[in-house]
């Protein structure tokens, strides 16, 4: 498949055209949480497709290499606000966050080489 055309996969089940993709807005303010990340400006499509992605894994799916070393501050961020929102509804799940909070230190500690995310 063609540079060009390359499918990029948004969550929710979504996908667009890497070559329609023309603005990528992160999501900060209440409308934030459930997954809901970046607000995906697709040419031909009147209203932003809301992305469980960040701005920084599509732009890397999309062949954006600056956004590569990114991915670990985005699963840091993730995992604070997973974190957070637990707190917030007293029901924290220390295995849960205990064993992401590991996947992010040794994603730091392991020489050289591509990371993987899952």
């Amino acid at each position: 498949m063609a540079e060009s055309t390359r499918m990029i996969f948004l969550g929710f089940g979504k996908y667009a055209r890497a070559d329609k993709i023309y603005a990528l807005e992160p999501i900060s303010d209440a409308r934030r949480g459930s997954g809901s990340r970046t607000l995906v400006w697709v040419e031909g499509v009147s209203e932003p497709i809301v992305a469980s992605r960040t701005e920084r894994t599509i732009l890397l799916e999309m062949g954006q290499d600056a956004a590569a070393g990114s991915q670990l501050v985005d699963q840091a961020i993730d995992l604070a606000e997973r974190l957070a929102q637990q707190a917030e509804t007293g029901r924290v799940d220390l295995a849960d966050l205990g064993r992401r909070a590991r996947k992010l230190l040794e994603l730091t500690t392991k020489p050289g080489g591509p990371q993987q995310l899952f």
